[in-house]
Parts: C-alpha cells; sequence; structure tokens
C-alpha cells in the first residue's frame, strides 16, 4: 500500500484555476482591517504546549498547488497574531487559539470576554496585555456561547481562589446545560470527529491542515468548565460590570443553543459574539451538533442592527477581525443576516417542490450581490451541508423516500454493492477510471463500500484515500479540508487497536457541576448489561456537602438531590476516577453501607474509546 502523500493532480489543478477566475476582487482591504490597531505579539505566538503559529510560517510563500486559492486567502489573514486595540478600552488578543479573547477596560480591572479553549493560551494572551496596557486584576468573566474555545481556557485568567471567592461570570441563560450536552453527554463523539475537523492530526503544510476557516486552529492546554455565576435571560437586559455598562440580546439557537450580543454604550462596540464573523458559518457542524435555527440567525441579526445599529462604532466578534464605522458595518451585518435566511428561504422552496436534502444542496447557489463578497464565502460552513441542516431541521433526516427508510448498515451494504459489482477487481477497475478523470467524488463513493465490506483491502484504502486528498486539495471549506485529508491519512494509517478504551479527558468533568456529573453517567449505562437490575444509594459528596439519591430501574440511571437508599461518602473527583478507571474500587476505601451499590453500578458503565474508526469500520 502506498502511504505517501500525493501533489495535487491535473484535475485539481483545473478546479483551482475555475476557482480563482470565480473569486471576488481582491482590494486588500481585509488585510487592512485584519492589522489594524496592532500593539504587539509574541514571537509566533509560541505557548509552550499548548499553541504556536511557527508551524504556518510556509504561508508567507507563494500558494501551492495542493490549497484552495479561496482558503489560501482566509488562511493568511487567520495568520495575523497579536494584541490589537479595537478601539480605546477594548483590545483583543487574536491568533492564540482558533478563537479571540477580547479585555474590557473596566474601572478596577480587566473585564475579559471568552477566555479561549484553553487555560495556558489564555494566560498567555492575558499577560501580554498586561505587559503593554497595565497590570490590573481580572474584574469578570463572560461566556457569549456554549461552544468550548469560548469558555474552556478560563482558569488562565482567573485562579479557583477568585472564582471561589465570588468572580462574576456572565452567560447567556441556559449556558450550563448546552455546554454539558454538547461536550459531555455527546463529548466523545464530538471530540473524535472534531479530530477530522479541526485537523489536529495532520502536519502542519501545504499538503496537510492549513486553516480551520474559524481560526488557524484549536489549542491543545488545559480545558475547564467554570459554571456562570449570572445569566442574561432577556433581550434588554443591562449589567453595570466594572463600571461598565453592557446591554444584553439573547440570540437563542443561533450559532450556539445558548448564545448573546452586547453593546458598550461607553465605547460604542458592539459584540456579535459568533453570530456574525467573517465568512460563511455552519447551521449545522460537521463535528456533530444541534441543528441551528437559520431563521432565527437571521432575525437576531436583524434585531441587533434595530437595537443597537444606530450607536455602533466598531463591531467585533469571536473570532477574525473587526468592522468600523457605521456605513460599512450596516452593509456587514445586512448581509449576514440575508446570507442565513436565503439558505433557509430556498432550501424550503426547493423542498416544497419536492427535492431532497442532497438535490438542494447541489444546486442551491447565493445570488449575485452576497456571491461578491468574501465575508459570505464557505470557509468553514458551506451551502452544501447548510442546505441540508436546513432541510434535516424542518423535515428530520428522513427523505420520504421508502427506498431510505430502513437501509443496510454500510459494513452489510458494502458486501452487498461488492457483489453486485462483480467483485472487487471489477469494482477497483471502475473505480481507476472514474481517478482517471477527476470525478473523486464517484471514487470515495464506490470504493467506500469495498473498504467497509472488506477493510484489510489495501488497494481500496490506497485509491479512497487518494480520492480524499484531491478532495482535500480542492475544498474552499477548512473542515472539509481537514475531514478528508484526516480520512486519507486514516485509510493510509490505520491506528492500532488498543486492549483498553483510550479515553478522552476528564478535565471538564472534574470542574462542572456535580449534578452535571451524575448526569453524563446516564450516557455510560449499559442498558443491555443492566437488564433488569436495580440499584439505589445516597451518593454524599464529602467536598461539596451535596447528597444525591441515585436509582436505577428499567435500565435508566436518574438522581436527585437528596437521600434515597444507603449512604456512600466520595469526593467528586474521586467519583470521576472511578468512571473512566483511573482508580478502581479496591484501590480506595469507599466508605458507608451503600458502597457496594455504587460498586454494582459502576461495573454497568461503559468506557468510551476517542478513536474510534471513522473512514473504515
Amino acid at each position: 500500500m502506498d502511504l505517501t502523500r500525493k501533489t495535487a493532480t491535473e484535475a485539481t489543478r483545473a478546479a483551482h484555476s475555475a476557482m480563482a477566475a470565480a473569486l471576488p476582487a481582491d482590494d486588500g482591504g481585509d488585510f487592512v482591517l485584519a492589522k489594524r490597531g496592532f500593539v504587539g505579539s509574541i514571537s509566533d505566538a509560541d505557548v509552550p504546549g499548548a499553541w504556536s503559529q511557527r508551524p504556518f510560517a510556509f504561508l508567507e510563500g507563494e500558494r501551492p498547488d495542493t490549497v484552495n486559492p479561496s482558503l489560501w486567502r482566509q488562511a493568511r489573514l487567520n495568520a495575523h497574531h497579536g494584541l490589537f486595540e479595537v478601539t480605546p478600552g477594548v483590545y483583543q488578543v487574536r491568533g492564540f487559539d482558533i478563537s479571540n479573547i477580547t479585555f474590557i477596560e473596566g474601572e478596577t480591572g480587566w473585564i475579559v470576554i471568552d477566555p479561549l479553549t484553553s487555560a495556558q493560551p489564555a494566560a498567555a494572551a492575558l499577560k501580554l496585555l498586561r505587559d503593554e496596557k497595565g497590570d490590573r486584576p481580572v474584574s469578570a468573566v463572560i461566556y457569549t456561547h456554549s461552544h468550548v474555545d469560548h469558555y474552556g481556557g478560563i482558569l488562565g485568567v482567573a485562579s479557583p481562589e477568585e472564582i471561589a471567592a465570588g468572580l462574576r461570570i456572565i452567560a447567556p441563560e441556559g449556558f450550563l446545560q448546552a455546554a454539558v450536552a454538547e461536550n459531555v453527554l455527546a463529548g466523545n463523539v464530538m471530540s473524535r470527529r472534531a479530530t477530522y475537523m479541526y485537523g489536529g492530526l495532520l502536519p502542519k503544510d501545504p499538503q496537510g491542515h492549513v486553516d480551520s476557516g474559524l481560526g488557524k486552529g484549536t489549542s491543545t492546554g488545559r480545558v475547564a468548565l467554570v459554571a456562570p455565576t449570572e445569566s442574561i435571560t432577556h433581550t434588554g437586559q443591562t449589567l453595570t460590570v466594572d463600571g461598565v455598562e453592557i446591554r444584553f440580546q439573547v440570540t437563542p439557537d443561533t450559532e450556539a443553543p445558548a448564545e448573546m450580543n452586547f453593546f458598550f454604550p461607553k465605547f460604542g462596540a458592539l459584540c456579535m459574539a459568533e453570530n456574525c464573523t467573517c465568512h460563511l458559518h455552519n447551521l449545522y457542524t460537521p463535528r456533530g451538533a444541534q441543528v441551528r435555527d437559520a431563521k432565527a440567525w437571521s432575525f437576531y441579526i436583524d434585531e441587533a442592527l434595530a437595537l443597537f445599529g444606530a450607536d455602533t462604532r466598531v463591531m467585533f466578534a469571536s473570532h477574525h477581525w473587526p468592522r468600523w464605522d457605521a456605513g460599512p458595518i450596516r452593509r456587514f451585518l445586512t448581509q449576514q443576516r440575508d446570507l442565513y435566511k436565503y439558505i433557509h428561504d430556498q432550501t424550503l422552496r426547493m423542498a416544497n417542490h419536492g427535492l431532497n436534502a442532497t438535490e438542494i444542496a447541489e444546486v442551491l447557489r447565493l445570488p449575485p450581490t452576497l456571491e461578491a463578497e468574501w465575508h459570505t464565502r464557505s470557509y468553514y460552513g458551506t451551502l452544501s451541508h447548510n442546505a441540508k441542516a436546513v432541510y434535516q431541521r424542518y423535515l428530520g433526516w428522513f427523505d420520504g423516500n421508502p427506498a431510505n427508510l430502513h437501509k443496510h448498515p454500510p459494513e452489510a451494504a458494502g458486501r452487498r454493492y461488492v457483489a453486485a459489482m462483480g467483485g472487487a477487481e471489477r469494482l477497483l477497475a471502475q473505480a481507476r477510471e472514474a481517478f482517471a478523470t477527476g470525478d473523486y467524488r464517484w471514487v470515495a463513493e464506490l470504493v467506500g463500500h469495498l473498504v467497509f465490506a472488506d477493510p484489510a483491502n489495501q488497494e481500496a484504502r490506497a485509491l479512497q484515500a487518494d480520492a480524499f486528498e484531491q478532495m482535500g486539495f480542492q475544498a474552499e471549506s477548512g473542515p472539509w479540508r481537514d475531514f478528508y485529508l484526516t480520512g486519507a491519512q486514516e485509510l493510509r494509517c490505520p491506528r492500532p487497536p488498543s486492549a483498553t478504551p483510550r479515553q478522552a479527558s476528564a478535565g471538564q468533568l472534574r470542574t462542572m457541576p456535580t449534578d452535571n456529573v451524575l448526569d453524563s453517567l446516564s450516557v455510560r449505562l449499559n442498558g443491555e448489561k443492566a437488564g433488569a437490575t436495580e440499584i439505589a444509594f445516597t451518593a454524599v459528596f464529602t467536598d461539596t456537602g451535596e447528597r444525591f439519591a441515585v436509582s436505577l430501574e428499567n435500565a435508566v440511571l436518574h438522581h436527585r438531590p437528596g437521600a434515597g437508599g444507603p449512604q456512600v461518602e466520595l469526593t467528586r473527583d474521586l467519583l470521576v476516577d472511578l468512571v473512566h478507571g483511573a482508580k478502581t474500587p479496591e484501590e480506595v476505601a469507599l466508605e458507608g453501607p451503600g458502597a457496594g451499590a455504587l460498586i454494582s453500578l459502576l461495573a454497568l458503565l461503559d468506557r468510551f474509546d476517542l478513536w474510534f474508526e471513522i473512514s473504515a469500520p
């Protein structure tokens, strides 16, 4: 099997030439905006063990044939890093993670907006700010929404002692529930798919990861989930934080289930969170998440224009670079508003004509006025998968065709497809012909059946990898590129199986409320093993003073505050260790008559392996 990475084929080079000819005119304006207000940075934005821009030095050269010309431009824009003055009193550190961290100058300290994905780059950003603009304390933290790259680094800007002492942490209502659902209940599968979406396993080079569209990529430091102390419940709510007035707009079911925009009258500064960034965003994120409401998304952008537009002098967001001055800001927000509404309306128009999601995705195009803009391009979300998202939100996964109601799973279908085509060799012969013509989508689909029917077929794996690779080179979307190239890499170099589950970090479990930790156990319960087993005990957490009644019946796990059965005493950290297998019941002294019941429950809980297969069975 050929394990080497390939270069671009003639078909891929031709696709790039066609793409370049169709791109909007580039007057360099975005590069001016991305550099505006630059104060300073650290060399290569290098944060040991967690983040660095150094591997992206190749972006200073000419575009290679292995990168889409439009994505190359976005990658170069996202390479700018450092501390930037948005307006006096408002600063951002960009390029230290996939997201931005913003600092607002209060009367006594710094208000931090979105403390990045992990603690180390957040701490480095705060140090850079203090070195340049004054060593003031952190007076409050604001989470714009419930995605990990906007809260996970909080321990880099605030110590556990400061948090315990009552540091104000402000978030939209429903933040904690949404964060737990996405990063804990579905955390293992989303984390695995995120390795594909963000190219974390790929080399950072012209044949590998070049950009995520939303930013360069995700940091890899310490992640924590610390609950907010205050919730924003309604639009029009106003808080004074460290002497600074903030007017809020709640925007649920937009880019995140819990999200909010807000305005600083003192600075004339509007924060649009992640609802308006310099590209087409995801209505459905390929790593997996709830489908977002395109209609509501458009509505809330329009509402922000009505609420804050007249007084806004600068607009910033949780990714990319700001916009300045009333006219450009209004134009940008109006186009972003209409981008999501157009996808929503046209998808449903075609669905009402009887087209299914795949058919709509194949033909949907933006109108000329939106297609002429750089900030509407598919660097992160795409028209293709966003159209499918709108269809799914309204009509679900089923397209109405009975043939698709109860299809065979991939391995069973693969064996039947291979047999129907006359065997593996005939299938491969047709796939090679398709590859030679540049029909890589068909190659990937065709050979995919053989890979799932016979994952040991090295020629099938190699040919599908080659097709994925060319599709990745052609992709304008950073996540699409990374999905294809990661799939190619894993087909060529499969990961050896492990005798024990290779589990993801338990970091967020350790910092979230105990109620949510217990809730996460319910999706680990193996229903088949539980069967008719009944268990009841009271978990007494000696570190928090909490007690919960835990019960199992009908193969369903429940918990509620209070007592309900014999007691077992433990700490929250010990529970996490026991669930993840870092400690065994035999190694610790569980106290109380309920210890046996807890041990029985632990035996029924699955441990998830982060490295399950995606591109092969």
